[in-house]
C-alpha cells in the first residue's frame, strides 16, 4: 500500500497527533516500523523502482520508465505462481506495452498516469496545470464515466478489497499493489471527513512541526539530539501568513484525505481477515516521496477553495515543511524531507509486533524481497530479452529479526531534476539543485542535516561524489 506526496510525520505511528489513522496505528502495533526507509523523491521514479528493483534510467526523464530489459513485480510474482492485481495510480505509461495489463497484472484498475480530480477523473486539469484529462483504466480499456458518489480513494480501496476476496477464493497465493493518489493535489475530500478537522490546525505550521518532532522523539523514531531544522526558504512564518482561515482549510482537507486512506486500509485489512488469509499475508505501507511544496496556479491562489471537486488546490511549502518534520526539503529534493518515507510491515507470526529497525531500506529492495518470499530467483532473461541485474537487496531477514542489519555491497543513489544524493553506510552526500554544491552529513549524529561536514572531510566528499558520478553515467543521468 503506497500513498502519494505524504510527509514523513503525517500518520500516527510517525508523529501525527491530530490526523486519525487507527488502522495504520494497528499495523504499527502489530508489526515493524523502519526508521530509515527511502523512496526516489518523485511519483514516477519511485513507482518505476518499486516495480523493477532498479534505479530509474535516463535520469527519470519521460513518463514511460519501464522497458524490455526490466521485469515488474507483477511479472516476477506471476512467474512465482501468484495471482496479481493493482488498484490505484500506475504512472508508468498509459499505452501498450507499458500498462499494468501488459506488464504482469492479472487485474488492473485505476489511474495510468498522474493525479486527477478525486470526484471525477474525467474532469480536465485546469489550464494552469496543462488542461489534460488523465487516463483512468481497467485492464485494456479506458473508463470515462463515473458515478455521482465516486471518490478515487474509496474506489481504489474497495477494488483492492474485491481483488483480495477474488484471489483468496481460489486458494492460490496473490500479490496486490494499492498505490493511492491521496494526499497528492488537488486537495479534495468528502465534507464529513473534512468536518473532523475543523479548527484542529489553528496553531499553524511552525507549532505543528515542533509538536510532531516531540512526538517522533517520544515514539523512539528519531534522536532527540538532532537539531530541529528552521523553516526552509520557501516557507513563511505562521504569524505573517495571510488569510489564515484559507490556510487552515488547506491542512484540514489534507488531513481528511489521509483519514480517508486509513479508512480504506481498514476495509482492505477486513477483506484479508474475512478471507481467512490475514495470518498468511505480509502487508507493507509507505509513501512515494515527501510532502509536496509545489504550487500550481500560484502559492496564494485563494480563488481555489480546498475540498470541493470544482477547485484545484495544494498545501504549499509552509504546511509541507511541517508535514515532513523533522526533516528538511520536500518532494523532488534529495535531503531527507524529499526521500525519507514511513515504512510499516505487518506479518502475523513472522514480524515481531511493536518492533522498530535501524536497517536502511530502499524501494529497490521490495522486488528482491518479494521474490525471496516467493522462493523464486530473479530471472536473467524474460520474453527473450536479457534483464538488467537487480539493484536492491532482500530485507526478508530484517522482517523476521528487526535487530539484524543486512549489509549492502553498494551505496544508495538518487537523482532528479538536478538534485542528487548518495548514501554509503552512515554518510550521505547531497546536492540541492537550488544550492548547487555538495553537502556531507553524518546520518547517525545528524539525520536532520544541519551540520555540513564537506569542508571538514573533503576526501570523503570527493570519493562519494565520484561514486555518484560513476552511477549517474551508468544509469544515464545528465549532470554536467
Amino acid at each position: 500500500i503506497m500513498v502519494d506526496d505524504m510527509g514523513w510525520s503525517d500518520i500516527g505511528p510517525y508523529g501525527a497527533e491530530i490526523i486519525q489513522t487507527p488502522n495504520l496505528d494497528r499495523l504499527a502495533e502489530e508489526g515493524l516500523r523502519f526508521r530509515q526507509f527511502y523512496n526516489n523523491a518523485k511519483c514516477t521514479t519511485t513507482r518505476a523502482s518499486l516495480l523493477t528493483g532498479l534505479y530509474p534510467r535516463n535520469g527519470g526523464r519521460g513518463i514511460e520508465l519501464l522497458d524490455g530489459r526490466m521485469i515488474t513485480l507483477g511479472e516476477g510474482m506471476r512467474l512465482a505462481g501468484y495471482q496479481t492485481g493493482i488498484s490505484g495510480k500506475w504512472h508508468n505509461g498509459n499505452r501498450a506495452p507499458h500498462r499494468p495489463f501488459d506488464r504482469g497484472f492479472d487485474q488492473s484498475y485505476g489511474l495510468w498516469d498522474g493525479c486527477c480530480n478525486f470526484f471525477d477523473p474525467a474532469q480536465a486539469d485546469p489550464k494552469f496545470k496543462g488542461g489534460r484529462v488523465r487516463f483512468f483504466g481497467e485492464d485494456d480499456r479506458r473508463i470515462t464515466e463515473f458515478p455521482d458518489d465516486f471518490y478515487t480513494t474509496d474506489a481504489f480501496a474497495d477494488r483492492a478489497a474485491k481483488m483480495i476476496r477474488d484471489f483468496a477464493g481460489t486458494g492460490d497465493p496473490f500479490f496486490v499493489y494499492v498505490p493511492f493518489t491521496a494526499p497528492h493535489y488537488p486537495i479534495q475530500a468528502k465534507p464529513d471527513d473534512i468536518a473532523k478537522y475543523r479548527g484542529k490546525f489553528s496553531m499553524g505550521w511552525d507549532e505543528l512541526q515542533k509538536r510532531r518532532h516531540s512526538k517522533a522523539v517520544e515514539l523512539g523514531l528519531i534522536d532527540e539530539g538532532w537539531d530541529l531544522p528552521p523553516r526552509d526558504p520557501e516557507a513563511k512564518p505562521w504569524d505573517k501568513a495571510e488569510d489564515k482561515e484559507w490556510q487552515n482549510l488547506r491542512m484540514e482537507v489534507y488531513a481528511a484525505m489521509i483519514d480517508c486512506v486509513d479508512q480504506g486500509i481498514g476495509r482492505i485489512l477486513a477483506a484479508l481477515e474475512e478471507s481467512e488469509v490475514e495470518d498468511h499475508t505480509l502487508v507493507l505501507f509507505l509513501s512515494d516521496n515527501g510532502s509536496c511544496a509545489e504550487s500550481p496556479g500560484g502559492e496564494n491562489n485563494t480563488g481555489h477553495r480546498p475540498g470541493p471537486a470544482e477547485y484545484y488546490s495544494h498545501v504549499g511549502p509552509s504546511w509541507a515543511y511541517a508535514q515532513n518534520s523533522p526533516f528538511r526539503r520536500y518532494k523532488s529534493r534529495m535531503h531527507e524531507g524529499g526521500i525519507a518515507t514511513p515504512m510499516i510491515a505487518r506479518w502475523p507470526g513472522v514480524v515481531p509486533p511493536g518492533s522498530i529497525t535501524d536497517q536502511v531500506g530502499h524501494i529497490v529492495d521490495l522486488l528482491p524481497s518479494f521474490l525471496d518470499l516467493a522462493d523464486t530467483d530473479y530471472p536473467e532473461t524474460h520474453r527473450g530479452a536479457t534483464i538488467l541485474p537487480v539493484e536492491g537487496i532482500s530485507l526478508v531477514e530484517v522482517l523476521k529479526q528487526p535487530d539484524r542489519l543486512v549489509e549492502r555491497s553498494r551505496p544508495l543513489f538518487w537523482a532528479y531534476a538536478g538534485s542528487r544524493a548518495v548514501r554509503d553506510g552512515n554518510w550521505k552526500l547531497a546536492w540541492d539543485a537550488r544550492v548547487k554544491r555538495w553537502e556531507l552529513y553524518d546520518m547517525v549524529a545528524d539525520r536532520t542535516e544541519m551540520h555540513d561536514l564537506a569542508a571538514a572531510k573533503p576526501a570523503l566528499a570527493r570519493r562519494l561524489a565520484s561514486e555518484w558520478e560513476t552511477w549517474a553515467d551508468l544509469t544515464g543521468v545528465r549532470y554536467k
